[in-house]
């Protein structure tokens, strides 16, 4: 692996001006693809095997003039303080709203008038009244003439002197990001990069070839969106942990490469061993996180298998890029990609062999027998109290993680937006009016022979259930087999109590069904949420098995123990726990809510811990890799366990530091955010970088390799005769290379 890949950089350099231009006509022709290609197809929502999902199907199929596929607005009317919105001069104005809202754009199919559908369009209190707008297109297809014709009809009624709001799918949500937190994010990952590397040139590479790699991984998904069935949302994941990987991966590569210059080596041989031995750690790595995303797929739900396997696919084209653009740059700039101090050393054509020497031993002072940098200071006093370091470690992530114990899923929607969008105060309007469960209705599907009388039936019997505020008259349809109705509960849609109620009305369903003759079935969007939730909770186990499983055979090739897979794996499982843990407790419990600007505390959002472990998996992954390997590399050289140690922390410790913070500054962007759920997937990510960079793999690793010692290297004879060789550290290179120079006097006391 490693001289191929060696081989790999060295061409990639010498052609720099080919390899170039081939990423550049790769990114230009899958641009132009994107450009060119039917429009996406609008997001489907679906969960084979679940109850919501089967009734959905059928009233599909059974009420086909319903439009299932169109999207609506509920734009709720409340009068002014003191009057009714059924007084005649509200009245006036409310037809007017209706009449403008019917004829405002033509992609509206109908507006209802509150005063002619039904008594439960107007609160029993008389104050407040709702119409729904119904669309033809989707939620995603709706225009932005009507959006704006929406709200033009909204705000006319508002100087009328009605409050006025809207919510609903067809309403335009304000998803712009990009605000304050995130450009402090991305200025503190530039200044993280220039102070790592001394060089502009050196810190904006990662950026760049990160940013080529994400382009063309999004524009793949766009060309092959409306053949593959690919959504506008699925690029999501992809954008997100491509570009997280992307400089993490470039990073590498360009850190080795300054390395071996400063070793005394020509670009050349520098872009060959960086990308043979850095580039390794970058292949394996990618694996990796191809693997936890792939694995999206065991959870059995559509949408969340396209954006794993999309996400992945974008991986794999960072790893591309890292271990042939990036080495084709770095010829472009093999002197200024170095620090600006001594930089004028690197300015000669090859080095001759005095100088290359004269170099190289400038380098062994200045790195090893000068003083150790702050990587090898840590490294070595972990090493001299590894218990101390490991206890505290272990059980402070341990506490943090105890708030895990209590994670409740759920899914979000009006009723988590900020209290300052239109779409919440609709929310809380309609809740204060007609009860919190008008949010978060239930739909039954009676299917019989004479479907209207059997779905009388079964409304008659539902109404008597405790939690169910209200149930509608069966709706059956021209066929008369198959029947609809309404129920509505005394809680909101994000209550424990209504999900409760789900699984109460589905046992109820059973005897029903023997005396009604009948098929019955709850759906509905909050039983679909309920579905989605308890779908997701049932895969995350076998999800984390799959993915520590496979990682954990990757990692036994690379490293060749058993012991330093096992430790990754749980230490991986310790970070991401303590950060689900910090999640729970702030936007669960509400500790530190008004810090954050938490507005609402509830359920945590069902996808975000199987995205959370896609993501963190592969940045822990990354930096697990790329440190371990140095000492890996140091030890196959001949470094005692204790020196090889140091020499990884020294060479790459402060890569992965930055790396850590870099990622950690971006994500954290996402926490100034309106939107609660956004709050929380930045909190989540941030914290779970911090955690598994700054505690388990720069405290806990070098604790357990301190207290491990060459057992941390074992393998069975037996398995090591079985497992193929890849040579990650890059032995057979340079048959004629030296091994690493011995540690200072200070450093071996500093180890011991």
């Amino acid at each position: 692996m490693a001289t191929f890949l060696s081989s790999l950089g060295r061409l990639a350099l010498r052609r720099r001006g080919v390899t170039l231009l081939l990423w550049l006509l790769i990114f230009g022709g899958m641009g132009f693809a994107a450009s060119s290609a039917p429009p996406p197809p609008a997001d489907t929502f679906s969960m084979p095997g679940t109850q919501s999902q089967e009734a959905f199907d059928l009233l599909t199929k059974k009420f086909p003039d319903a439009r299932a596929d169109g999207s609506s607005a509920r734009v709720v009317v409340r009068a002014p303080e003191g009057q009714k919105i059924t007084d005649a001069g509200q009245r006036t104005e409310v037809g007017r709203l209706v009449a403008e809202l019917g004829t405002s754009s033509p992609q509206v199919v109908t507006a209802t008038d509150p005063y002619k559908t039904s008594a439960v369009s107007i609160s029993k209190d008389g104050t407040t009244a709702y119409t729904v707008v119904t669309y033809k297109v989707p939620a995603l297809k709706v225009s932005d003439k009507a959006h704006d014709a929406l709200d033009a009809a909204v705000e006319k009624a508002r100087k009328a002197g009605l409050t006025v709001e809207a919510g609903g799918d067809a309403v335009k949500v304000d998803q712009t990001m990009g605000g304050t937190g995130e450009k402090v994010g991305i200025l503190v990952s530039a200044i993280v990069l220039v102070l790592t590397f001394g060089s502009m040139i050196a810190a904006g590479m990662p950026l760049i070839t990160a940013l080529i790699g994400v382009g063309i991984g999004i524009s793949g998904i766009t060309a092959l969106g409306s053949t593959l069935g690919l959504s506008g949302t699925t690029s999501t994941l992809a954008m997100m942990i491509g570009l997280a990987v992307g400089i993490d991966y470039a990073l590498f590569i360009v850190s080795r490469f300054r390395a071996e210059r400063i070793e005394g080596r020509t670009p050349e041989e520098a872009a060959g061993r960086a990308v043979g031995t850095a580039g390794s750690a970058v292949v394996f790595a990618g694996l990796t996180v191809i693997v936890a995303l792939a694995g999206l797929a065991v959870v059995g739900v559509p949408m969340l298998t396209k954006m794993g396997l999309a996400a992945a696919g974008t991986v794999a084209v960072a790893v591309l890029v890292a271990i042939t653009l990036v080495p084709a740059l770095l010829g472009f700039a093999s002197v200024k990609v170095m620090a600006r101090k001594g930089r004028l050393q690197y300015a000669v054509k090859p080095l001759s062999e005095r100088r290359q020497r004269k170099a190289a031993k400038h380098a062994s002072k200045s790195t090893k027998g000068g003083r150790p940098n702050l990587g090898a200071r840590w490294a070595s006093y972990v090493l001299r109290h590894p218990v101390a370091v490991l206890l505290v470690g272990a059980v402070g992530l341990g506490t943090v993680a105890v708030p895990a114990a209590s994670l409740e899923l759920g899914l979000p929607g009006e009723g988590s937006m900020s209290t300052k969008t239109t779409q919440r105060k609709a929310y809380d309007m309609l809740s204060q009016s007609f009860g919190p469960g008008f949010n978060g209705p239930l739909t039954v599907t009676v299917q019989a022979n004479g479907a209207k009388a059997a779905g009388d039936k079964v409304g008659a019997a539902l109404r008597t259930t405790d939690g169910v505020a209200s149930v509608s008259p069966a709706t059956a349809n021209k066929a008369d087999d198959t029947a609809i109705l309404n129920v509505i509960p005394k809680t909101g849609p994000t209550e424990h109590k209504t999900e409760q109620l789900v699984h109460q009305l589905r046992s109820a369903t059973s005897g029903l069904e023997r005396g009604t003759a009948s098929r019955i079935l709850v759906t509905g969007q909050t039983a679909m949420f309920i579905d989605f939730s308890q779908t997701l909770d049932d895969a995350l186990l076998p999800y984390l098995g799959l993915v520590v499983g496979l990682a954990f055979l990757l990692l036994m090739v690379v490293f060749r123990s058993l012991l330093v897979p096992l430790k990754a794996a749980l230490g991986f499982l310790l970070s991401v726990t303590a950060a689900l843990g910090a999640v729970v407790a702030i936007f669960q419990w509400g500790w530190l809510a008004d810090v954050l600007g938490i507005e609402q505390t509830g359920p945590i959002m069902s996808t975000m811990p199987i995205f959370m472990i896609g993501v963190v998996f592969g940045l822990a992954m990354d930096y697990e890799v790329f440190l371990v390997s140095r000492m890996r590399e140091s030890y196959v050289h001949g470094a005692r366990p204790a020196e090889a140690v140091v020499d990884g922390f020294r060479h790459g410790g402060r890569v992965v530091a930055a790396a850590a913070v870099i990622m950690t500054s971006v994500f954290s962007g996402f926490i100034m955010e309106d939107n609660d759920f956004i709050k929380m997937i930045g909190f989540a990510l941030a914290i779970a970088v911090l955690f598994d960079a700054f505690i388990v793999r720069m405290a806990l690793v070098p604790a357990l390799f301190a207290l491990l010692g060459r057992s941390a290297w074992w393998l069975p004879k037996w398995l090591d005769r079985i497992l193929p060789r890849v040579d990650v550290e890059g032995e057979k290179l340079d048959q004629h290379a030296t091994a690493p120079a011995p540690h200072s006097p200070r450093e071996r006391a500093l180890v011991g």
